[in-house]
Protein backbone atom coordinates (compact mmCIF):
# COMPACT_ATOMS: atom_id res chain seq x y z
CA UNK A 1 0.00 0.00 0.00
CA UNK A 2 1.13 3.56 -0.70
CA UNK A 3 0.10 6.72 1.11
CA UNK A 4 0.20 9.79 -1.14
CA UNK A 5 0.26 12.97 0.97
CA UNK A 6 0.07 16.52 -0.36
CA UNK A 7 0.05 19.74 1.67
CA UNK A 8 -1.26 22.88 -0.01
CA UNK A 9 -0.58 26.52 0.84
CA UNK A 10 -3.39 28.45 -0.77
CA UNK A 11 -3.35 31.90 -2.26
CA UNK A 12 -4.51 34.44 0.36
CA UNK A 13 -7.97 34.96 -1.11
CA UNK A 14 -8.81 31.27 -1.51
CA UNK A 15 -11.08 29.16 0.71
CA UNK A 16 -9.59 26.15 2.48
CA UNK A 17 -13.10 24.78 2.94
CA UNK A 18 -13.80 24.85 -0.80
CA UNK A 19 -10.40 23.27 -1.58
CA UNK A 20 -11.10 20.50 0.93
CA UNK A 21 -14.52 19.88 -0.63
CA UNK A 22 -12.97 19.62 -4.10
CA UNK A 23 -10.32 17.16 -2.85
CA UNK A 24 -12.93 15.02 -1.10
CA UNK A 25 -15.04 14.97 -4.28
CA UNK A 26 -12.61 12.33 -5.56
CA UNK A 27 -14.38 9.81 -3.29
CA UNK A 28 -16.31 7.53 -5.62
CA UNK A 29 -14.90 9.27 -8.70
CA UNK A 30 -11.32 7.95 -8.71
CA UNK A 31 -11.36 4.12 -8.75
CA UNK A 32 -7.67 3.62 -7.94
CA UNK A 33 -8.01 5.51 -4.64
CA UNK A 34 -8.84 3.11 -1.83
CA UNK A 35 -9.14 5.87 0.77
CA UNK A 36 -9.24 9.66 0.47
CA UNK A 37 -8.90 12.05 3.38
CA UNK A 38 -8.55 15.82 3.35
CA UNK A 39 -8.72 18.53 5.96
CA UNK A 40 -8.03 22.13 6.88
CA UNK A 41 -5.22 23.32 9.14
CA UNK A 42 -6.40 24.40 12.60
CA UNK A 43 -3.26 26.12 13.95
CA UNK A 44 -2.54 28.67 11.21
CA UNK A 45 1.07 29.07 12.33
CA UNK A 46 3.69 30.74 10.15
CA UNK A 47 4.93 27.36 8.91
CA UNK A 48 1.49 25.77 8.46
CA UNK A 49 0.05 24.70 5.16
CA UNK A 50 -3.67 25.29 4.69
CA UNK A 51 -4.98 21.93 3.47
CA UNK A 52 -3.79 18.33 3.50
CA UNK A 53 -4.73 15.49 1.16
CA UNK A 54 -3.98 11.84 1.91
CA UNK A 55 -4.78 9.18 -0.67
CA UNK A 56 -4.20 5.47 -0.11
CA UNK A 57 -3.62 3.29 -3.17
CA UNK A 58 -2.76 -0.39 -3.56
CA UNK A 59 0.67 -0.12 -5.21
CA UNK A 60 2.83 1.93 -7.56
CA UNK A 61 0.77 0.94 -10.57
CA UNK A 62 -2.34 2.25 -8.80
CA UNK A 63 -0.46 5.45 -7.89
CA UNK A 64 0.38 5.95 -11.58
CA UNK A 65 -3.26 5.30 -12.46
CA UNK A 66 -4.37 7.83 -9.83
CA UNK A 67 -1.96 10.45 -11.19
CA UNK A 68 -3.46 10.06 -14.68
CA UNK A 69 -7.11 9.66 -13.65
CA UNK A 70 -9.46 11.81 -15.72
CA UNK A 71 -11.45 13.17 -12.75
CA UNK A 72 -8.33 13.80 -10.67
CA UNK A 73 -6.63 15.68 -13.52
CA UNK A 74 -9.62 17.38 -15.14
CA UNK A 75 -11.48 18.53 -12.04
CA UNK A 76 -9.34 18.35 -8.92
CA UNK A 77 -5.88 19.25 -10.21
CA UNK A 78 -7.36 21.99 -12.37
CA UNK A 79 -9.00 23.61 -9.33
CA UNK A 80 -6.07 23.07 -6.98
CA UNK A 81 -3.52 24.50 -9.42
CA UNK A 82 -5.68 27.63 -9.74
CA UNK A 83 -5.93 28.23 -5.97
CA UNK A 84 -2.56 26.98 -4.70
CA UNK A 85 0.44 29.14 -4.00
CA UNK A 86 2.73 26.17 -3.27
CA UNK A 87 2.52 22.50 -2.34
CA UNK A 88 4.67 19.66 -1.08
CA UNK A 89 4.15 15.93 -1.50
CA UNK A 90 5.41 12.71 0.02
CA UNK A 91 4.68 9.17 -1.15
CA UNK A 92 5.38 6.40 1.38
CA UNK A 93 4.86 2.69 1.54
CA UNK A 94 2.60 1.68 4.42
Amino acid sequence: MILHTVCFKLKKSESAKKATEVLLSMRGNVPSALKIEAGEDILHSARSYDVILQVTVKDRAALDEYQKDEYHCGVVKKHMHAVTETSVAVDTEI
